[in-house]
């Protein structure tokens, strides 16, 4: 994928969440059951990084399990952390930049990045992220994240639109990239790239890390998002 590409995806992705933001955020009111269903293995004394935190309902429920240790949330949105809740701390911050330097502490027990990745195109731009964010943790440490997997449901199958829409051409990305629309609150479009395992085990080891776990979750089939814990080495 060459520059000029990457960079309108990311466009049409920034537009979205700042257009629709507050639209996003009332959809978002619980956590997913995939992350229901891993907060048990994080000791409530780890130290979290939570990678695009959204309107920050993550650390509302760590808070309610009585997690003790830091939490910091990091967004690009500023509608999504204007939902946030006051009593954690959130930093505005583009994860396609330098975030890592922005960040108060350098270490982390737990980095956390839910359906966050399949919206960063290109492989050269996954990886520096994810290198940043094993930068992050020590050995061992853990990264969790989903990635969606629209593809699993007919309805939002139903909702892939052609490249066109956004001026692109098919030829222009990479495979498995998709373009969405969005119908709540307003019509808008959104880049979605659709992992496979195997690429997932990919990028883990060029990251430094290893795949420790895979399973999937969420939606009515139980199989809309694929979830993983890596763990650096």
């Amino acid at each position: 994928m060459n520059a000029n590409t990457a960079l309108r995806l990311l466009e049409i992705n920034r537009q979205f969440y700042q257009t629709f933001g507050g639209a996003f955020a009332s959809t978002r009111r619980r956590l997913q059951p995939g992350v229901e269903r891993l907060l048990p293995r994080i000791p409530r004394a780890a130290n979290w990084l939570d990678l695009g935190c959204g309107n920050g309902y993550l650390a509302r429920r760590l808070a309610a399990n009585g997690h003790s240790g830091r939490y910091l949330g990091v967004d690009f949105s500023r509608p999504l952390l204007d939902e946030a809740p006051s009593g954690a701390v959130f930093i505005e911050a583009d994860l396609t930049g330098p975030w890592r330097e922005r960040l108060p502490h350098p270490l982390w027990d737990v980095v956390s990045a839910f359906a966050v990745l399949h919206h960063l195109p290109g492989e050269s731009l996954r990886q520096q992220v994810l290198q940043q964010a094993r930068a992050c943790l020590p050995r061992g440490g853990w990264f969790l994240h989903s990635e969606w997997q629209f593809l699993n449901s007919p309805r939002w199958r139903a909702r892939v639109q052609p490249w066109e829409r956004a001026g692109l051409s098919p030829a222009a990305v990479d495979a498995d990239d998709y373009l969405l629309d969005w119908r709540h609150g307003g019509e808008g479009l959104r880049y979605v790239h659709h992992f496979s395992e195997a690429e997932l085990q990919r990028l883990a080891a060029a990251s430094g890390f290893h795949v420790r776990e895979t399973f999937y979750s969420d939606g009515k089939e139980g199989n809309l998002a694929l979830y993983q814990i890596w763990e650096a080495v």
